[in-house]
């Protein structure tokens, strides 16, 4: 199977050794989306709505550079810090998965990469 990697700025670059994503045949694999926005470098880490829209924005960027899109998304791991914001994640999330849902996973984890209060990742078609 061929692969390609993905790269955009419109998310931020990899802080480790590996890519924001991989196209693998017909399917998109981002790599966790922490609350970084990609044009000042900053983490969004003082909200946690603001935040999720962070990652989901950085998530969206790269399935549209793989050329894929969020309608395309047919399952994501969501890793938080804190499972009592819950509720405030899905009401950001929901914005961006309306009326398609895809299967999802939610764990809350002791910590994350900079001290992140959440990390989004999907596998997307194309």
């Amino acid at each position: 199977m061929e692969i390609s990697y993905i790269s955009t700025k419109k998310a931020p670059a990899a802080i480790g050794p590996y890519s924001q994503g991989i196209v693998a045949g017909n399917l998109v694999f981002t790599s966790g989306q922490l609350p970084i926005d990609p044009s000042s470098g900053d983490l969004v880490n003082d909200d946690i709505k603001l935040a999720t829209k962070t990652s989901l924005e950085n998530v969206k960027s790269i399935l549209e550079e793989a050329g894929s899109s969020i309608e395309k998304v047919i399952k994501v791991t969501v890793y938080v810090t804190n499972m009592d914001d819950f509720s405030k994640i899905n009401e950001v999330y929901s914005e961006y998965f309306a009326e398609h849902k895809p299967a999802r996973s939610l764990v809350e984890v002791s910590k994350l990469p900079k001290g992140g209060l959440i990390e989004i990742e999907a596998v997307a078609t194309l």
